[in-house]
């Protein structure tokens, strides 16, 4: 595994510089990188890296997250609530519902089947989004009117609402008693369990700093930690209380940011180095997931049911800025924002395969199309169309 991991980190850093020495993103350069070193590729990763892939691209997701809520201030939030809540319900619903009218119309998929399949697809990155708006919000792009903010937070939620139904079509497959309706009840109890519990770890941690003498190193480390400990929390109570465990690792370092903004700062440029070799870890093996002979096997209906899955998204999101104060052309940049798939589709996609679900390789292969398709195209347009439409600094 030590080879894979130099491969990994050497490779990576090669990718990712030719990448943007052509002004393209370089994380897209990690993710086709994966794709070539994979075990559907040239198969150069080691197996035992591939086994344990699941768990280094959930901490390397974790520490990307403590950033992103070391730049998220109560004020920005304020400002931009509404918004933000309303792009994390509608855009999701309205690609996710698509999607599943589609797989039973197009592919002949059971209800419960295409309803696996919609919230699947339905899910956006915060793998690919949350880096990207993270350097906006660093370089103080769009900041007179949150728009990165706005995204960032609005999209921690998509995931949670796309997983939570999509847990519920698993449960009507494999006979539980769960209704739809209960199922889309629990996300607001998620949501608020998930902020809670990361509110509750921030403040014991500050307690902790505050009476002990500890470095910002191991203050870095144990606030990791602190994270990893909360998304296992969620995976071990799963079937007995839902919790938005990653919106409670945004909310640990928000909170320290609002408490101890000086200390907050020192831990993110901290955080900053660790996530040079957490974002190779992430987008390379995010990439070795996708089989793209797999995605290849369902012809043109594969693509039509994305593209329109995402035309919806994008509809949703025109209809969650009505009442706001953008721009058409940072609407548009909203919408773009929204497209990229990679984290969830990864991480689940199978999840129908291995229950033994008839259309289960169907499913599958749309899941790894969807990355396919979105991912390059996401990590593109939101740096070529961010870097002309938001406002380069806040103007009173």
């Amino acid at each position: 595994m030590a080879f894979s991991l130099a491969l990994v980190i050497l490779l990576g850093l090669l990718l990712s510089g030719i990448f943007k020495k052509i002004k393209l993103p370089g994380l897209l350069g990690m993710l086709i990188l994966g794709v070539l070193i994979g075990p559907y590729g040239l198969n150069w990763l080691d197996e035992s890296m591939m086994e344990i892939s699941g768990d280094l691209r959930k901490i390397a997701l974790i520490i990307i997250l403590i950033r992103a809520g070391f730049g998220i201030n109560r004020e920005a939030l304020q400002k931009i609530g509404f918004s933000a809540l309303r792009l994390s319900v509608i855009p999701v619903v309205f690609e996710g519902v698509t999607v599943m009218l589609l797989g039973g119309w197009l592919l002949g998929l059971t209800t419960v089947e295409a309803g696996m399949l919609g919230f699947i697809i339905a899910a956006v990155s915060p793998a690919v989004i949350v880096p990207s708006m993270l350097s906006f919000i660093t370089r103080r792009k769009g900041e007179s009117k949150e728009i990165p903010t706005m995204i960032l937070a609005g999209a921690s939620i998509d995931d949670v609402v796309a997983i939570t139904i999509f847990s519920s079509f698993v449960g009507m497959y494999s006979g539980q008693s769960i209704s739809l309706g209960a199922q889309v009840l629990n996300i607001p109890l998620a949501i608020g369990l998930g902020v809670g519990l990361g509110l509750l770890l921030s403040m014991f941690l500050l307690l902790l700093f505050k009476i002990l003498n500890i470095p910002n190193t191991k203050k870095v480390l144990m606030i990791l930690a602190s994270g990893i400990l909360l998304t296992t929390l969620e995976d071990v109570l799963q079937n007995v209380v839902p919790i938005a465990a990653l919106l409670g690792v945004m909310v640990l370092g928000f909170v320290i940011l609002e408490k101890k903004e000086s200390l907050a700062q020192e831990l993110s440029r901290e955080f900053n180095k660790i996530w040079v070799l957490a974002e190779m870890v992430l987008f390379v093996l995010v990439g070795a997931q996708v089989d793209i002979s797999l995605a290849l096997e369902e012809g043109w209906a594969g693509p039509l049911i994305i593209g329109l899955g995402l035309s919806a998204r994008y509809f949703g999101v025109f209809l969650s800025l009505i009442r706001t104060k953008l721009s058409l052309k940072e609407r548009g940049f909203c919408m773009i924002a929204y497209t990229p798939k990679a984290t969830v589709q990864a991480a689940i996609g199978a999840v129908p395969l291995t229950l033994g679900v008839p259309a289960g390789e169907v499913i599958l292969a749309l899941a790894v199309l969807s990355i396919i398709l979105t991912a390059p195209l996401g990590a593109v347009g939101i740096k070529i169309v961010g870097e002309r439409v938001l406002e380069d600094r806040y103007k009173p």
